[in-house]
């Protein structure tokens, strides 16, 4: 081989390379979306993404795992592309999100809220949050530690939010 095509071709090869790893990685449509349900009939299945490592996360889900839901956890190291995806306002974001059915639940929210989220299905709603981790919502206790009062707010698709419970 002469010396040009040595060098074309280690340029094509660099440039392949580079491509290949610095490409942007393309989401598939559905990495992000509730899995197969491999709950059992009568239950409602809930896919909690949260970072690798989260214990709250963890207390969060067996509150969670009652005669109604089952809990699948998903550590995931990019959360926040989840948080983007299925519309968490930045202001309003918490240690976990996690998909019940169509709506968003993000962070500490009491199971009654989630109950009552699917059984009055208000209009224009995509989710819950509890902001933060308050000190006492579900999966944030701390023996000694008094409870901090929080908010739930309801999350709507035109972007805005109201106060859907407080504690």
């Amino acid at each position: 081989m002469s010396n040009n095509k040595i060098l074309i071709f280690g340029l094509l090869f660099t440039i392949g390379f580079g491509l290949a790893l610095f490409w942007p990685k393309k989401v598939a449509e559905d990495e992000y979306s509730p899995t197969v349900s491999s709950a059992s009939a009568d239950k409602i299945e809930v896919v909690m993404y949260k970072n690798p490592g989260c214990q709250c996360c963890t207390k969060w889900a067996a509150l969670m795992n009652d005669d109604q839901f089952e809990v699948v956890e998903k550590p995931i190291p990019n959360l926040m592309e989840v948080k983007r995806e299925k519309g968490v306002p930045a202001r309003f974001e918490s240690c976990h999100t996690a998909m019940v059915g169509e709506y968003f639940v993000e962070g500490h929210v009491p199971i009654e809220d989630v109950n009552r989220l699917l059984e009055e299905k208000p209009e224009g709603a995509i989710g819950l949050t509890v902001p933060g981790m308050p000190i006492g919502s579900p999966g944030m206790e701390v023996p000694g530690r008094e409870a901090d009062n929080y908010d739930v707010y309801l999350v709507k698709k035109d972007g805005t939010t109201e106060i859907f419970s407080s504690y």
